[in-house]
């Protein structure tokens, strides 16, 4: 009988999952199963897995998130084939000062990431939302959260301080960093595709809807751009990125805007979608932007803020050995690759064009000063791992 591991990525209108086998002592990487379902708060949400095509479902308008958790939980027991369920992973987005390393969840640690709401609404009450129903449901199964701050533990006090009253770091408002648990499937993937050159200088672009930047030594993080929140660092599909904070007290005290107010409008009506007034995807901009000025600033401002927080980050390394795309658009956009590698010339990036155009795993000529790769990330099978080493410990 194998032990077997469900992976939840819950955000605010979906949930990822994958269903890992955990009785080796190295997990498969490639799930057993998984999917998706898709804009739950939605008139038309849909579902669909490794099985199945994506189809629109009822989900019930009352408790349309616990319908969605119960909808996966129910299709996940024809996939057991006998095996026992051992846990339930989750992707925590914040773990806080606290917990650094992945925790199995108890009504104290709920208690406690319920705090953390505020820093990554986006994420956090989704994700809790779905540990306590199926806590609910079955108190005696282990629920792992594997926290997206935990990599960036590293980041040395110099990286971690904010330029703020030294008493608001000690009440814990610093850089916490996220994106973590795909940053540290890197850490393991790329030696196996560049060797020792992996533990050198190296950043990584995470580039999807949310986007950051992770600097690695040793495999190690650090320098990180988001910051306290979700917000600091890369311009992303609807959330600002770096921003004068100038700018929220005026809109705060002369335009009489309530923080909720801002709060909305950074999170979900500002970054490419903001600037655009078009579009949160990149895919859809650059099929615009020829004949869509906003949409062609868009991109520019977007790829500006990368290739300069890159020359930034590269600096706070002291240069750089390697640079690696990865997530949604890192992975699978040609285009903003190319002209992020444009933008970097000066430190002598080249790619090679057919590579970039086939997504291949290295995608810089022979030509270039720099490595550039693309790598494509697994937080999932790494969230398996930690709730297999969880369960081993006997936590």
């Amino acid at each position: 009988m194998s032990k077997l591991v469900l992976v939840l990525n819950c955000g605010s209108s979906s949930i990822k999952f994958g269903l890992f086998d955990i009785g080796h002592a190295e997990i498969p990487r490639k799930p057993r199963w998984n999917g998706k379902v898709d804009g739950i708060l939605g008139p038309n949400p849909s579902y669909g897995d490794s099985l199945t095509k994506p189809h629109q479902v009822e989900l019930g308008s009352e408790h349309p998130y616990s319908e969605a958790l119960r909808y996966i939980i129910d299709r996940m027991q024809a996939q057991l084939h006998g095996d026992k369920l051992a846990a339930i992973a989750h992707r925590v987005v914040h773990g806080g000062s606290r917990y650094f390393k992945p925790v199995r969840v108890d009504e104290e640690v709920l208690r406690d990431l319920r705090s953390y709401i505020p820093l990554a609404p986006l994420h956090q009450p989704f994700a809790l939302e779905a540990i306590e129903r199926l806590l609910e449901i079955d108190p005696g199964l282990p629920q792992v959260a594997c926290f997206d701050t935990a990599f960036h533990h590293t980041l040395p006090e110099v990286e971690q301080v904010l330029p703020l009253p030294y008493a608001a770091f000690e009440r814990g408002i610093r850089r916490y960093g996220f994106h973590g648990l795909s940053y540290e499937y890197m850490a393991v993937h790329l030696p196996e595709l560049a060797g020792d050159r992996a533990s050198g200088r190296v950043i990584v672009a995470h580039l999807g809807s949310g986007a950051s930047l992770c600097g690695m030594q040793n495999l190690q993080s650090v320098a990180t751009t988001m910051s306290f929140s979700a917000l600091d660092g890369l311009m992303m599909g609807t959330r600002c990125g770096a921003l004068d904070p100038g700018v929220l007290l005026h809109m705060m005290e002369v335009e009489h805007l309530t923080p909720a107010r801002v709060g909305e409008m950074l999170y979900h009506e500002s970054g490419l979608l903001g600037v655009s007034g078009i579009a949160s995807d990149p895919r859809i901009l650059l099929q615009c932007e020829a004949a869509e000025p906003r949409a062609r600033l868009a991109l520019e401002v977007y790829v500006r803020s990368i290739v300069c927080e890159i020359g930034a980050m590269t600096a706070a390394l002291g240069g750089l050995d390697m640079l690696v795309f990865t997530a949604g658009i890192g992975e699978h956009n040609a285009a903003i690759r190319e002209r992020v590698a444009q933008g970097l010339a000066f430190l002598g990036v080249r790619l090679d064009a057919a590579a970039n155009q086939s997504h291949a795993t290295v995608i810089s000529s022979a030509a270039s000063v720099i490595p550039v790769l693309v790598a494509l990330t697994n937080e999932e099978w790494l969230a398996a791992r930690h709730a297999q080493a969880v369960l081993q410990s006997g936590l």
